[in-house]
């Protein structure tokens, strides 16, 4: 487990900016979708009654009908536990000297990965919808020059902030590394 106290290969100038989770709102659409799947069986099954107290009556049906509704019920209870997992798990971490990405694929597959602030290129925040628009949620893409490093900030809160803060850190960070290499070739211990 990750603790905020100690991160992994932290420098002793390092401190915290931000650490972010998916907005609320993505996971009250689970909650919802859960809801509503569960919802129509069971108003069916109301609306239906007389028809399925018949059905269930009978020795071979009536225990098939309940396996199945169980296992559906079970389905979606394993779907929604998965994407809690998936969305409780996924963070991001803004250091002053690096962004950490960990990212949660199922519930024993977790990718970390992490980019210096001096390799950022390019970052982007995208808010798409009305209802990102309404709750001000969306997406912050952090390029490199590599050819395939991007890492993604999905459903983030506030992600225009998100965006504006990790450039004022990029720019810190060049300056004071420029700063230090300045200092280094006075010193003579680098040369250019």
């Amino acid at each position: 487990m990750l603790h905020l106290d100690h991160l992994p290969n932290q420098k002793a100038d390092e401190h915290i900016v931000l650490f972010l989770r998916r907005q609320w709102f993505a996971w009250a659409s689970i909650i919802v979708g859960f809801v509503f799947m569960t919802g129509i069986p069971a108003v069916a099954a109301f609306y239906f009654w007389d028809r399925v107290s018949v059905w269930l009556q009978y020795p071979f049906v009536g225990p098939l009908i309940m396996v199945a509704a169980s296992i559906y019920l079970l389905s979606l209870w394993l779907f929604s536990f998965l994407e809690f997992t998936d969305y409780y798990l996924d963070t991001w971490i803004i250091t002053n000297d690096r962004v950490i990405n960990i990212e949660q694929f199922g519930l024993f597959n977790r990718k970390a990965s992490e980019l210096h602030m001096g390799a950022v290129q390019d970052v982007t925040s995208k808010v798409t919808g009305i209802i990102g628009t309404f709750f001000d949620y969306g997406d912050v893409l952090v390029q490199t020059a590599a050819e395939h490093t991007q890492f993604k900030f999905k459903d983030v809160d506030h992600p225009e902030k998100v965006k504006e803060t990790i450039i004022r850190l990029v720019e810190e960070y060049k300056a004071s590394h420029a700063k230090e290499v300045v200092a280094a070739v006075a010193d003579g211990t680098r040369t250019i």
